[in-house]
C-alpha cells in the first residue's frame, strides 16, 4: 500500500514555516506550481483519501487473475490522483483548452509528463523513497 511517512529533519528555517511552496516545472518550460507541504492534520487526511483504495489494491494485486491485476493498476492510478488532487494548490504559466490551468484541469486533461514531475514533487514532500514513489 502506497503511505505517507513521517519526514525525519527539521524543516523550519527559524520559526518561520510556509505551508506551501513553489516549483519550476521540469516537464514545460515557463511553468510553476504550488504544491503543501506536509502537516499533522493533511498527512491524516491523505491516508484517509487512500487508505480504502490501498486495502483493495493490495487483495487484488495478490490474486492471480489478470483482471485482478489489471484493477490493482487501475486503483493505483487512482492513488496517485488522490495525491494529486491533495497537494496541488495551483499553476503559473500554462494554458489548457484556452483557459488558465487549474488543478483539477491539470489532472484532468494536462500533459502527462507535468502531472508525473508534480506526483514525484508531492511523494517527496510526504518523504516517500524513490522506491515508493515508483509504485
Amino acid at each position: 500500500m502506497t503511505n505517507c511517512m513521517w519526514r525525519s529533519g527539521n524543516e523550519q528555517a527559524g520559526n518561520a514555516w510556509e505551508s506551501r511552496v513553489w516549483f519550476d516545472a521540469e516537464a514545460v518550460a515557463g511553468v510553476r506550481y504550488e504544491i503543501v507541504r506536509v502537516s499533522f492534520g493533511r498527512r491524516i487526511e491523505l491516508a484517509r483519501r487512500i487508505r480504502e483504495i490501498g486495502r483493495r489494491m493490495e487483495y487484488l494485486e495478490a490474486g492471480s487473475d489478470e483482471r485482478e491485476k489489471l484493477e490493482a493498476t487501475v486503483l493505483s492510478a487512482e492513488i496517485d490522483r488522490a495525491y494529486l488532487e491533495w497537494g496541488l494548490v495551483a499553476l503559473e504559466g500554462l494554458r489548457i483548452d484556452g483557459e488558465a490551468a487549474t488543478p483539477e484541469a491539470v489532472v484532468d486533461r494536462g500533459p502527462v509528463e507535468l502531472a508525473v514531475e508534480i506526483l514525484g514533487r508531492i511523494k517527496a514532500e510526504c518523504g516517500m523513497s524513490e522506491d515508493e514513489r515508483k509504485n
